[in-house]
């Protein structure tokens, strides 16, 4: 039950707030007082977006409060959303003069989808301007649904109907990128190929390049060697011959003085170092072999690594290893696409199997309910001045799942005997929406368990017995839930619990709005007022009187 408003800096209202109470409460008020200003308000409370240039002040924040007195059964929301359950909960927003806008449940920040969330589970609020959603689908499926009770069955399917549109989703992705992946597969698997068949693993660029630089000049190194040898190596007149003369004359003379020793010893290491050399020279000239075969095939290892550093942009085997990784990568990637693609496949499979299931009982149980909606309805529009009305629903089968099941529906409806069932947008004409609408909220608000109703003008077209026949079709719905009334009926002001009145004041040369809680005297005079017009006579305080009862 909504119990208490609070707003603060919104259009022409600088500051209203007003406690309300339950059973019917009717709101009245002059044409251009602001009751749409208040209306608008709330839909801020019910996650609207706001305007700025609305502000009475612009350099001042907006808020709206709402309080509601609330049951236990909301504490699993408010455990869900990590919010501090209070019977008596208070719903906040605030838009800040840049247009930022904050939302609060009991004073704890949340999001515009919480906010929306709980707003939708505790009030209604329906315009005389939105009989049209008496057209939609999801209108009426939620006004069978809600006579069948099938919120629990719904929600549930609804959660598994999510899923599946979510991994369908996915499916989708997976199945473009493979396609993607498989226009350059062909390509990749190449160079892939042409990498792994190089041997990469196994070569060092630098060795290949030293021993084919030996090969493509191995008959100048062999005569260099075989000159360097000739060298150290000549009888008289070699360099290890020599040095060998100049090691031992130095060695005599070390005997004779000390001062040659570290002489001696020099030239004795100069001389096994230099014969080192002259014996790893031979080894060399020994071991250097011209083999043409040889030096074809590291041309040919060469010019293959030079071409794939090229093609590739890297400079080193390392750089090819790398890339031949990556290719590696994502031929992997395709395999484990196609693995997660028949992975998500089988999901989806199941999924189609609960959703199959539970589709069925839905259409089941709206088929069990539908005559009981066609009866309710007619007693109402009987109620209301359309004796020969007739509400039909018609339930069909849909070939694939939608967000309502595999069902698709339209009501029908007739207005006069003879005539046939039309689909109800193009049959209900301009007066009758009015009275159809009504009689659909009062089996909504009697089935769906909400816990507050506003309707705005809902009477909008009707007069006489009709309007006082809707006054009291009202007040029955007021029993079982708080349903705020805004009106310019007399008969249905009358039948308030509570009456409320929109006024709009000059201060200081700026024009304001307020609502302020009728007297049984003010209320009087108010539905007088309705009657008569802005002169009260004796006579509309005699029937105002009468309707009040």
């Amino acid at each position: 039950m909504l119990s208490r408003i609070f707003i603060q800096n919104f259009a022409l209202i600088d500051r209203l707030e007003i406690d309300l109470r339950n059973g019917l409460q009717v709101i009245t008020g002059e044409t251009g007082a602001g009751k749409s200003i208040i209306l608008g308000a709330l839909r801020l409370i019910m996650g609207e977006r706001a305007d700025v240039k609305s502000f009475a002040k612009s350099d001042a924040k907006s808020i709206v409060e709402t309080e509601f007195k609330i049951s236990k059964n909301f504490r699993d929301f408010f455990e869900e959303n990590d919010l501090d359950f209070e019977e008596q909960t208070i719903i906040r927003r605030e838009i800040l003069p840049n247009g930022k806008s904050r939302a609060f449940i009991n004073d704890v920040p949340v999001t515009l989808d919480i906010l929306k969330d709980l707003s939708s589970k505790l009030i209604d609020i329906h315009s005389q301007f939105e009989t049209s959603d008496l057209f939609t689908e999801q209108f009426q499926f939620g006004i069978l649904d809600g006579l069948a009770k099938n919120k629990t069955l719904l929600s549930d399917y609804q959660k598994h109907f999510t899923n599946h549109q979510i991994i369908k989703r996915e499916i989708e992705q997976l199945r473009s990128a493979l396609a993607e992946n498989n226009k350059e597969s062909d390509y990749k698997n190449f160079l892939l190929a042409e990498l792994e068949e190089a041997q990469l693993d196994d070569l060092d660029y630098e060795e290949i390049q030293n021993q084919l630089n030996t090969q493509e000049n191995a008959e100048q190194i062999s005569e260099n060697l075989s000159e360097v040898i000739s060298k150290l190596n000549q009888e008289d007149f070699g360099i290890l011959s020599i040095l060998f003369d100049v090691k031992n004359k130095v060695a005599k003379l070390s005997e004779l003085s000390s001062e040659y020793q570290d002489l001696s010893q020099r030239l004795e290491i100069s001389y096994l170092e230099l014969k080192d050399i002259n014996t790893e020279i031979e080894n060399k000239a020994e071991s250097l072999e011209i083999d043409p075969s040889l030096l074809q095939a590291l041309l040919t290892t060469v010019n293959r690594l030079n071409s794939l550093f090229l093609k590739h942009q890297v400079n080193d085997i390392d750089g090819l290893l790398e890339i031949r990784g990556e290719l590696s990568a994502s031929q992997n990637s395709l395999e484990s696409i196609e693995g997660q693609i028949e992975e998500k496949e089988k999901s989806l499979k199941l999924i189609e199997k609960e959703l199959d299931s539970l589709s069925r009982k839905l259409s089941e149980s709206r088929k069990n309910f539908s005559g009981n909606l066609e009866t309710q309805a007619k007693e109402i529009f009987a109620q209301l001045g359309l004796e020969k009305a007739i509400l039909k629903i018609d339930l069909s089968d849909s070939p694939s799942f939608n967000l309502f099941g595999k069902n698709s529906i339209q009501i029908l409806f007739q207005a006069n005997s003879g005539f046939p069932l039309k689909p109800i947008q193009s049959a209900v004409s301009g007066g009758e929406r009015s009275r159809v609408m009504l009689a659909i909220k009062k089996i909504m608000a009697e089935n769906n368990a909400l816990p507050t109703l506003i309707l705005d003008e809902i009477d909008t077209g009707v007069s006489g017995r009709i309007a006082e026949e809707m006054g009291k079709l009202m007040k029955e719905m007021a029993q079982d839930l708080q349903l705020i009334v805004i009106t310019h009926l007399a008969q249905v002001a009358a039948k308030g619990n509570e009456n409320y009145k929109v006024v709009k004041f000059d201060e200081n040369g700026i024009t304001k709005t307020t609502i302020v809680k009728l007297s049984e005297g003010e209320k009087l005079n108010e539905i007088a007022q309705l009657i008569s017009g802005s002169k009260i006579t004796d006579a509309a305080i005699s029937q105002a009187r009468e309707l009040i009862g």
